[in-house]
């Protein structure tokens, strides 16, 4: 019996994780022509934030953005680029909480139906706590000659602890945010 009790909060609970997504927010600078960047160039990591990045994780990120900026014809350079591009990430601990209640009972009365007569029964609440890490990304994009901010991109996903997923995930959330990017693929 308990065990039944406690199987839809658990379904409840890996539904709810599993069906994470992605969350992507965009902000830019309308008066800027997209057309005129050819390149673009790294400036790296602001305040070392890659430090809580294992080097496999920063790896994936790099070939995805490699990857959406060649989709959009833009040619890496190692400096100056017509666009300058800076990330950012940042890791929060996150607590999810679940509720489920049973309800077992009834009412007394011949009225019951238009609400008349005494109830019984009892009723049982469980509540159940999930801790996951939730991650997420900032990208600012620069023109390279005013260094004015043209573009940024902001991805927040929950972390997949398990790398062998990561390697999936990372991609797709960067796709995710390079999607809104103004260069759209050729």
């Amino acid at each position: 019996m308990k065990i039944l009790k406690l199987l839809p909060v658990l379904a409840m609970t890996v539904a709810v994780i599993s069906c994470s997504t992605v969350k992507v927010v965009t902000d830019v600078d309308k008066t800027t022509d997209f057309s005129q960047y050819k390149t673009y160039s790294f400036l790296g990591w602001q305040n070392n934030s890659d430090r809580i990045l294992t080097d496999f994780d920063k790896k994936r990120m790099r070939d995805a953005f490699i990857s959406e900026f060649e989709r959009r014809g833009l040619e890496p350079v190692a400096d100056n680029g017509d666009m300058q591009v800076s990330l950012f990430v940042v890791v929060d601990q996150k607590t999810s909480v679940s509720a489920y209640t049973d309800f077992y009972g009834g009412r007394y009365g011949v009225y019951h139906r238009y609400g008349y007569g005494w109830g019984y029964g009892y009723a049982n609440t469980t509540y159940n706590q999930h801790d996951y890490l939730e991650g997420t990304l900032v990208m600012d994009v620069f023109d390279g000659k005013s260094k004015d901010q043209i573009w940024q991109g902001i991805v927040t996903k929950t972390v997949n602890e398990i790398p062998e997923k990561r390697a999936n995930t990372i991609p797709t959330s960067i796709q995710s945010l390079m999607r809104k990017f103004p260069v759209h693929p050729k």
